[in-house]
């Protein structure tokens, strides 16, 4: 098993940072548009899809595993150019630390007779 770090930078996307009142004072608010920046509504909150891709080349002096980039929705990827897709900005990065790749399991199959009962309830 190993544990992610992602480091994400909001201010890749289309935003504006402002200064708001509250009943508190004034609060420094990060503004991102819906639409504009292609999130998805769903039922239970807005969504950023984004996909990791993994260095080619580790570099020594960094720690990074992966650049994090938007996926953006198909119709709209397929109308861009080869120059806009590479120039679609890095949102961000991640490391995984303890990474290995998964050793075979030797498992170890059974009949079950078909007269038995399941206690499961699905």
């Amino acid at each position: 098993m190993s544990n992610i770090s992602i480091k994400i930078n909001f201010r890749q996307l289309k935003s504006a940072v402002r200064t708001m009142k509250s009943t508190n004072g004034n609060i420094e608010c990060l503004i991102i548009p819906i639409d504009q920046n292609h999130l998805v509504r769903g039922e239970k909150g807005i969504y950023i899809d984004m996909q990791a891709y993994e260095f080619k080349e580790k570099k020594a002096d960094r720690k990074e595993t992966h650049l994090i980039k938007q996926s953006l929705p198909k119709e709209i990827f397929d109308a861009m150019t080869q120059e806009q897709k590479k120039e679609t900005p890095i949102l961000g990065n991640l490391i995984v630390w303890g990474y290995s790749e998964a050793l075979p399991v030797n498992v170890e199959i059974t009949e079950i007779e078909e007269n038995q009962t399941d206690d499961l309830p699905f």
